[in-house]
């Protein structure tokens, strides 16, 4: 039993440098959870919004963290065996309960999700939150169909890599956005079809690649660009909002008649750990051992790096998704 562990502590909202790594007591099972012992974890936009006091939830001191993955350690239900490799994510971690920036994190045990992958850990720590996000949002906010024409505005962030590599193998149309040239390869290597540059309206571009508008939209960057997004979308076709890249969450004046073309539907998506199904995990790891996905792994940190790994996300210079090993 670890009596101690390293792990990223917040005192208090603030930039990067309240990020701070300590020796603080390991957490032990309770009845009903699950000690994992962190091998990776994945960053994501949400711990930045809870470290800069941003989130609507949370409390502080606290470990942040709402993903990880590694090897089961405790099960006091013995359901799990040791060294089960597992993933967890969401239901309050890093927010309400101490999360993934450690060496050991405690989730209940319905939000543990076994797997079996001799995948590095670097590739297994990028996918859990991703996966339930994309899939998610594919799933859930567009009720999406094979074949489809599907425009991803965000295309360069970790979420937008992933939805292009589902979209693609389900055989649809990928269209795919990036304020920057020079991101146009890192998207063509996830097979995105018709790579867009967002100068800021989008829609007469997408509709010169697809005359009659895109079935589904998934947005990622904002409220900022959202009308336009609605706009690139075929009557019947959806659009899913999903992600916050501009931190802009709210609409200020919404009046529906003039935002919402007609018959263009609008929808959200924001996924727990329950939305994520064991059996998906695993196909997509297996597809991903296979040769046949890719995890779009931008940058590699260590614990020890956690200040710079938060300061490049806020600046957007991972280009894909950022994991820390432990």
């Amino acid at each position: 039993m670890s009596a101690t562990m390293r792990a990223v502590v917040v005192e208090a909202a603030g930039g990067p440098e309240v990020l701070r790594v300590r020796r603080i007591p390991a957490p032990q099972a309770a009845p009903g959870w699950v000690r994992i012992r962190v091998a990776a974890f994945g960053l994501n936009r949400s711990e930045l919004h809870f470290r800069q006091g941003l989130a609507y939830t949370g409390s502080f001191p606290r470990v942040p963290g709402i993903e990880a993955v590694g090897v089961v350690d405790q099960d006091p239900s013995g359901r799990l065996a040791a060294g089960t490799r597992a993933a967890t994510m969401m239901g309050g971690m890093g927010r309400e309960f101490d999360g993934g920036y450690a060496e050991f994190v405690t989730v209940p045990a319905t939000q543990v999700i076994p797997f079996r992958s001799d995948l590095p850990w670097e590739v297994l720590g990028a996918v859990p939150e991703m996966l339930q996000t994309a899939a998610g949002s594919l799933r859930v906010g567009l009720e999406a169909r094979d074949g489809q024409t599907l425009l991803i505005r965000g295309g360069t962030s970790s979420v937008g890599l992933a939805l292009a590599v589902l979209g693609k193998a389900r055989g649809m149309t990928v269209l795919s956005t990036t304020r920057s040239e020079s991101r146009r390869g890192l998207l063509e290597s996830v097979g995105v079809d018709h790579v867009v540059i967002d100068d800021g309206e989008i829609a007469p571009l997408v509709r010169d690649l697809v005359p009659d508008g895109v079935d589904g939209a998934v947005e990622l960057v904002g409220t900022d660009v959202l009308r336009d997004t609605l706009r690139a979308v075929r009557p019947g076709g959806v659009v899913c909002f999903t992600g916050m890249l501009s931190d802009r969450w709210t609409v200020s004046e919404f009046y529906p008649m003039d935002w919402l073309p007609n018959g263009v539907r609008l929808t959200a998506y924001s996924g727990e750990s329950a939305d994520l199904a064991p059996s998906t995990l695993q196909s997509f790891l297996d597809e991903v051992a296979a040769g046949r996905a890719t995890v779009p792994v931008g940058r590699v940190y260590r614990l020890d790096d956690i200040v710079q790994a938060h300061r490049d996300m806020e600046a957007g210079t991972i280009g894909g998704k950022g994991v820390v090993l432990t």
